[in-house]
């Protein structure tokens, strides 16, 4: 099972979920570099350099590397950017059926994940998940067009 946080920042939920689920691989993605050292030298003192990598590298990016598109079963977003953004930076590092998995804030009902553009990208919105922390579920329900993700998402996202 091979997973991708985006926006790793501190290492959350990436870092916690390769502790916890141990038959899983995780590539963290961080680009700012100070924090991308951080997370290496944490991988490191937790034993999981098997495991983990890290990339310091826009999340737009990594979707054109070797190996990275449509080859990840499930993605992570914690405090990434908008959801227009989040869904074109996630979309094509899924396998299709594999899922995106991002922290909403207190309160929000799903209303900001639109079925139109998201299907721009081939993600259905299953739903949210949970009661005190709250987690939109997406599902990649067709491969992502190559299109996506484009140059600078967050000069014009999709939604």
């Amino acid at each position: 099972m091979w997973g991708v946080d985006l926006g790793s920042g501190a290492g959350l939920p990436g870092l916690f979920l390769a502790l916890h689920w141990r038959g899983s691989r995780w590539r963290l993605v961080e680009a700012k570099r100070r924090r991308a050292r951080a997370l290496v030298e944490a991988v490191a003192e937790l034993g999981l350099g098997t495991r983990v990598g890290v990339f310091a590298q826009r999340a737009e990016a990594v979707s054109r590397l070797e190996g990275w598109r449509g080859a990840h079963d499930v993605a992570t977003a914690r405090s990434f950017g908008p959801p227009g953004v989040t869904a074109e930076c996630a979309a094509p590092l899924l396998e299709v059926g594999g899922r995106l998995l991002v922290s909403e804030p207190p309160g929000e009902t799903g209303e900001r994940w639109p079925e139109g553009p998201l299907g721009l990208v081939g993600l259905r919105a299953e739903g949210l998940a949970g009661r005190a922390a709250r987690v939109m579920v997406l599902r990649q329900a067709e491969p992502c067009p190559e299109r996506y993700p484009r140059r600078a998402p967050h000069k014009r996202p999709l939604f």
